[in-house]
């Protein structure tokens, strides 16, 4: 695994050229109540940010309703100058079918981005449905899976050249007491041996092969740039893990400014493609919908709607500020994607598309409050996240 939470050197929300002081909900907050911040001079540097959110909401992927906080905490490891934020994230939730989670993500950007630290530890009891493997299972062919899940991911990247960094990590992933519900079991169901016994676990341990290419300055909010993100894993009983099995994950992402100053104007590109290399993955860790590292995949769909040994991703978003000021913005996007049937071939494509609106929560991060609604054939969802999809 490997993927990054950067935050800008500067101040990237003010756009080039711009001539509208920029916006965001703190400022409204803060007009609304009267509270003036503290000045900092010009010789002292602030090292530290901090924000909350509680968020009371549906809950896109599991279909009920949802509350969650996102924490997140920003500091500075070496010259500010040179070096990007380094973050740390803890974003609790629970909903009312039962679903609980405890995921922390870290992002550690030693002296002049040297070094990039990358964590990525969750505790999830997960309740959720499953279609099976292939692209063509009926909606009603469903089938609850309960289980309790704990993932560490820790990855070092070192910079080699500007923008290009290269590193190893370990991922570890346990899914406990795999339970399934009903007359039938997960086995029968999939048919699918590995990771299917019920009341049964399934470790998996391994070390990963990373490479990074990044040019851009703020992945929260990103301006013009390219991201691509190659992932070799390969699990061994040597570290554990009870198969032996290896994947590959590729990530690719393109933003164009179709202005060069004024409010933001942007078209974003995201494609990856994640397969099993070898026999022996176990059923859950498979190539699904809305399970790649960031879980930001198909708005419009339910999480693990499809799920095969090969997944392939398409999707692209139109980004426009409303006002001047970029306190508010809308996007437009459409995605498609498809996994692999029994043959191993890319048959049924599935397409979905929708709209949302942007809140500007934070302007020298370039955070936003993103409210979206995505539909497919069969489905629709609202989906409220901290920042851009991708």
């Amino acid at each position: 695994m490997m993927a990054q939470v950067t935050m800008p050197i500067a101040d990237t929300a003010k756009r080039l050229n711009d001539t509208v002081p920029q916006r965001d909900l703190i400022d409204i907050f803060r007009s609304a109540f009267n509270v003036k911040p503290r000045k900092i001079s010009t010789q002292e540097k602030k090292k530290f940010y901090f924000s909350f959110l509680p968020i009371a909401t549906s809950d896109g992927r599991s279909g009920g309703r949802a509350l969650f906080t996102s924490t997140t905490a920003g500091f500075y490891l070496g010259d500010q100058a040179t070096t990007n934020l380094s973050s740390f994230v803890f974003t609790p939730y629970f909903n009312l079918k039962g679903r609980y989670g405890l995921p922390i993500r870290s992002s550690l950007w030693l002296n002049d981005n040297q070094w990039n630290i990358i964590g990525d530890t969750r505790m999830l009891v997960y309740p959720q449905y499953t279609w099976g493997l292939g692209g063509k299972q009926p909606e009603h062919h469903k089938f609850l899976v309960n289980y309790n899940y704990i993932r560490f991911y820790q990855t070092v990247l070192k910079k080699i050249k500007p923008y290009f960094y290269a590193g190893v990590g370990y991922n570890l992933d346990y899914y406990v007491d795999i339970e399934s519900r009903g007359n039938e079991n997960l086995r029968n169901f999939s048919g699918y041996k590995y990771g299917t016994a019920t009341d049964q676990d399934a470790f998996s341990s391994g070390a990963t092969l990373n490479l990074l290419y990044d040019t851009r300055k703020n992945s929260i909010d990103p301006l013009p740039g390219v991201y691509a993100n190659l992932s070799y894993r390969f699990n061994t009983r040597v570290l554990g893990s009870h198969t032996n099995w290896q994947s590959l994950y590729l990530d690719l992402r393109k933003y164009v400014s179709l202005t060069n100053s004024g409010p933001k104007n942007v078209l974003a590109f995201w494609t990856f493609y994640w397969t099993s290399l070898t026999p022996g993955t176990p059923y859950l860790n498979l190539p699904s919908l809305g399970w790649e590292p960031y879980q930001r995949s198909g708005r419009g769909f339910i999480q693990n709607r499809y799920r095969g040994q090969r997944l392939a991703y398409f999707e692209t978003e139109y980004r426009r500020d409303i006002t001047q000021n970029g306190l508010l913005g809308f996007v437009l996007f459409a995605n498609v994607n498809s996994v692999t049937d029994t043959d191993m071939k890319f048959t049924y494509w599935h397409p979905a598309g929708g709209t949302g609106l942007r809140f500007k929560f934070n302007k020298k991060s370039g955070t936003n409050i993103a409210l979206d609604y995505g539909v497919s054939k069969h489905y629709s969802s609202i989906n409220l996240n901290l920042g851009e999809t991708f």
